[in-house]
């Protein structure tokens, strides 16, 4: 059963409409690990000064804001948390449009919306009364610490929330040169043949009929090299050098206290580090015995070699 992202209400007027949010699209492309041609290591990412080269601890790392100047201004996390806009639960409906007015190039990303509680009929009756009146609702509502503007359209039996930009997310199309409808004009011969073709060419939208023949293309050839045995084994780097039972740290319980710190609303102050100080501690003991453990297998292959011979 689908899990919901987010519950509040839908506003308008001063009728409020339950609701439960639920993503309505999914990535499907091919996702692509790094990997050393070398020794087919796994390659990860890394947070270096771009003057020195030298990787740099996330402590040492603040957020700029560049200035028209080319002066930045710093600003700390507390800042920006208390800059965040105030998470309402409410999806704020401030006025219907015609759906044709809005462009495509505004559409973002579309989200379900389920009725929650005993609202099937305030929800039913929000639909339907669109519907009836041809339009579409234009909301703000608070996703991820994000204030959104937001297309509320009905689709079928639901409601379906789009995300859309914001009109100073759309560039111009000053710098685009496109002809005018004066310039250019087709003859009138082509003008007949160019409508009969797309006439040809239409018909009802089945979304089904259409797939990504890239992502099929890859998986079919990564299928081909499996049944040919041409795969390359990639050691998981916690495999490497597993630490003593007795000093696994809990993953798990880290991502979860390091994710609470950062939600808006936490606490601030020295508890956060406190917390990470046992952690860093512990990769650091991990660390020295992956350097011991590496010299006595160094020491000992020699001692191999002559036994072997």
């Amino acid at each position: 059963m689908a899990r919901s992202i987010w519950k509040g209400a839908i506003s308008f007027g001063l009728v409020n409409v339950p609701v439960a949010l639920y993503p309505a699209s999914q990535d499907s492309g091919i996702d692509f690990d790094w990997l050393d041609k070398r020794t087919m290591d796994p390659v990860g990412y890394k947070r270096v000064n771009k003057r020195t080269g030298k990787e740099i601890d996330p402590e040492d790392i603040v957020k700029g804001i560049k200035q028209d100047g080319g002066d930045y201004v710093v600003l700390s996390e507390e800042e920006i948390k208390a800059a965040y806009p105030v998470s309402t639960q409410t999806i704020e409906i401030e006025t219907f449009v015609k759906a044709s007015e809005i462009p495509f190039t505004y559409l973002e990303r579309p989200y379900y919306l389920a009725p929650a509680g005993k609202a099937e009929k305030v929800y039913a009756l929000l639909r339907d009364a669109m519907v009836s009146a041809g339009v579409v609702g234009v909301a703000r509502v608070v996703m991820h610490t994000k204030e959104r503007l937001s297309a509320l359209i009905p689709d079928g039996d639901a409601l379906v929330l789009n995300t859309i930009r914001w009109a100073d997310e759309i560039r111009p199309r000053d710098g685009v040169e496109v002809p005018g409808k004066s310039a250019a004009r087709p003859k009138e011969g082509e003008m007949k043949m160019a409508v009969q073709l797309i006439r040809d060419m239409t018909g009802p939208w089945q979304p089904e009929a259409y797939a990504d023949k890239f992502t099929s293309a890859i998986h079919a050839l990564a299928a081909q090299r499996v049944k040919a045995g041409k795969t390359e084994q990639v050691t998981p780097l916690e495999e490497v050098a597993a630490p003593a039972a007795g000093n696994v740290v809990d993953l798990t319980d880290l991502l979860r206290k390091s994710l609470a710190g950062r939600r808006p609303g936490a606490a601030h102050g020295g508890g956060g580090r406190a917390e990470s100080a046992a952690p860093a501690a512990a990769a650091k003991k991990h660390a020295a015995k992956r350097v011991v453990a590496a010299k006595k297998a160094a020491a000992a292959k020699p001692a191999r070699s002559r036994r072997a011979a």
